[in-house]
Protein backbone atom coordinates (compact mmCIF):
# COMPACT_ATOMS: atom_id res chain seq x y z
CA UNK A 1 0.00 0.00 0.00
CA UNK A 2 0.84 3.66 -0.91
CA UNK A 3 1.57 6.51 1.60
CA UNK A 4 2.45 9.74 0.13
CA UNK A 5 3.72 7.78 -2.77
CA UNK A 6 5.80 5.40 -0.61
CA UNK A 7 5.58 2.29 -0.51
CA UNK A 8 5.21 0.80 3.28
CA UNK A 9 7.66 -1.67 4.47
CA UNK A 10 7.38 -4.00 7.23
CA UNK A 11 9.96 -2.03 8.98
CA UNK A 12 7.32 1.09 8.94
CA UNK A 13 4.21 -1.17 10.94
CA UNK A 14 6.58 -1.89 12.97
CA UNK A 15 7.58 1.80 13.44
CA UNK A 16 3.98 2.61 14.02
CA UNK A 17 3.09 -0.10 16.24
CA UNK A 18 5.76 0.48 18.48
CA UNK A 19 5.48 4.48 18.67
CA UNK A 20 1.18 3.97 19.24
CA UNK A 21 2.42 1.44 21.66
CA UNK A 22 4.92 4.35 23.63
CA UNK A 23 1.85 6.44 23.25
CA UNK A 24 -0.74 4.33 25.02
CA UNK A 25 1.79 3.34 27.86
CA UNK A 26 2.81 7.05 28.15
CA UNK A 27 -1.49 7.35 28.57
CA UNK A 28 -1.22 4.43 30.59
CA UNK A 29 0.97 5.79 33.62
CA UNK A 30 -0.92 8.77 32.98
CA UNK A 31 -4.28 7.70 33.78
CA UNK A 32 -3.27 5.84 37.04
CA UNK A 33 -1.59 8.72 37.86
CA UNK A 34 -4.37 11.07 37.78
CA UNK A 35 -7.02 8.20 39.64
CA UNK A 36 -4.34 8.00 42.33
CA UNK A 37 -5.40 12.09 42.94
CA UNK A 38 -8.72 11.32 42.61
CA UNK A 39 -9.87 12.53 38.89
CA UNK A 40 -10.71 10.78 35.59
CA UNK A 41 -7.94 11.13 32.89
CA UNK A 42 -9.91 13.62 31.07
CA UNK A 43 -10.56 15.94 34.30
CA UNK A 44 -6.66 16.05 34.76
CA UNK A 45 -6.27 17.33 31.12
CA UNK A 46 -9.29 19.85 31.47
CA UNK A 47 -6.98 21.52 34.68
CA UNK A 48 -4.32 21.31 32.11
CA UNK A 49 -5.22 22.46 29.50
CA UNK A 50 -6.61 25.58 31.70
CA UNK A 51 -3.12 26.30 33.22
CA UNK A 52 -1.81 26.68 29.79
CA UNK A 53 -4.55 28.67 28.49
CA UNK A 54 -4.63 32.92 28.44
CA UNK A 55 -6.77 34.30 30.92
CA UNK A 56 -8.92 35.57 28.05
CA UNK A 57 -9.61 32.31 26.35
CA UNK A 58 -10.00 30.15 29.83
CA UNK A 59 -13.70 28.97 28.78
CA UNK A 60 -15.62 25.95 28.17
CA UNK A 61 -15.56 26.50 24.64
CA UNK A 62 -11.77 26.20 24.78
CA UNK A 63 -11.77 23.09 26.70
CA UNK A 64 -13.85 21.86 24.71
CA UNK A 65 -11.56 22.58 21.65
CA UNK A 66 -8.36 21.40 23.04
CA UNK A 67 -10.19 17.92 24.27
CA UNK A 68 -11.65 17.53 21.13
CA UNK A 69 -15.39 17.58 22.70
CA UNK A 70 -18.48 18.60 21.92
CA UNK A 71 -19.78 22.07 23.75
CA UNK A 72 -22.15 19.89 26.31
CA UNK A 73 -19.75 17.28 26.70
CA UNK A 74 -17.34 19.99 28.37
CA UNK A 75 -20.15 22.10 29.71
CA UNK A 76 -20.46 18.39 31.91
CA UNK A 77 -17.14 18.21 32.61
CA UNK A 78 -16.78 21.77 34.01
CA UNK A 79 -19.24 21.62 35.75
CA UNK A 80 -18.21 18.29 37.53
CA UNK A 81 -14.90 20.35 38.32
CA UNK A 82 -16.81 22.79 39.79
CA UNK A 83 -18.62 20.50 42.48
CA UNK A 84 -15.01 18.88 43.08
CA UNK A 85 -14.05 22.52 44.12
CA UNK A 86 -10.99 22.90 41.34
CA UNK A 87 -12.54 25.38 38.87
CA UNK A 88 -14.73 28.31 39.07
CA UNK A 89 -16.83 30.48 36.91
CA UNK A 90 -16.76 34.18 36.45
CA UNK A 91 -18.86 36.40 34.39
CA UNK A 92 -16.14 38.11 31.52
CA UNK A 93 -15.32 41.18 31.61
CA UNK A 94 -15.64 42.03 27.90
CA UNK A 95 -18.62 39.87 27.35
CA UNK A 96 -21.65 39.26 30.09
CA UNK A 97 -22.56 35.94 28.32
CA UNK A 98 -18.82 34.07 28.59
CA UNK A 99 -18.05 32.57 31.45
CA UNK A 100 -14.01 32.41 32.22
CA UNK A 101 -13.03 29.34 33.98
CA UNK A 102 -10.40 29.71 36.65
CA UNK A 103 -8.36 26.97 38.42
CA UNK A 104 -8.23 26.89 42.44
CA UNK A 105 -5.47 27.29 44.92
CA UNK A 106 -6.52 23.81 45.38
CA UNK A 107 -6.50 22.49 41.56
CA UNK A 108 -3.00 24.13 41.04
CA UNK A 109 -1.54 22.22 43.51
CA UNK A 110 -2.58 18.94 42.60
CA UNK A 111 -1.64 20.02 38.93
CA UNK A 112 1.51 20.98 40.04
CA UNK A 113 2.17 17.73 41.28
CA UNK A 114 0.99 15.57 38.40
CA UNK A 115 2.85 18.01 36.15
CA UNK A 116 5.97 17.44 37.88
CA UNK A 117 5.38 13.29 37.81
CA UNK A 118 4.38 13.55 33.74
CA UNK A 119 7.61 15.96 32.84
CA UNK A 120 9.94 12.89 34.87
CA UNK A 121 8.08 10.18 32.90
CA UNK A 122 8.57 12.21 29.25
CA UNK A 123 12.12 12.72 30.32
CA UNK A 124 12.45 9.36 31.28
CA UNK A 125 10.73 8.20 28.01
CA UNK A 126 12.67 10.88 25.88
CA UNK A 127 15.38 8.40 24.23
CA UNK A 128 12.64 5.89 23.19
CA UNK A 129 10.56 8.56 21.86
CA UNK A 130 13.43 10.26 20.44
CA UNK A 131 14.95 6.52 18.85
CA UNK A 132 11.20 5.64 17.24
CA UNK A 133 10.76 9.48 15.64
CA UNK A 134 13.83 8.45 13.91
CA UNK A 135 12.46 5.52 11.90
CA UNK A 136 10.13 7.67 10.59
CA UNK A 137 12.89 10.03 8.90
Amino acid sequence: MEADGAILQDEDYAALAEFRFALRQFQAFSSERAARVGLTPQQHQALLALRAAPAEDATVGYVARRLLLKPHSATGLVDRLEKLGLVTRHASATDRRRSQLQLTLGALDLLAKLSATHRDEIRRLRPLLNQLLARFA
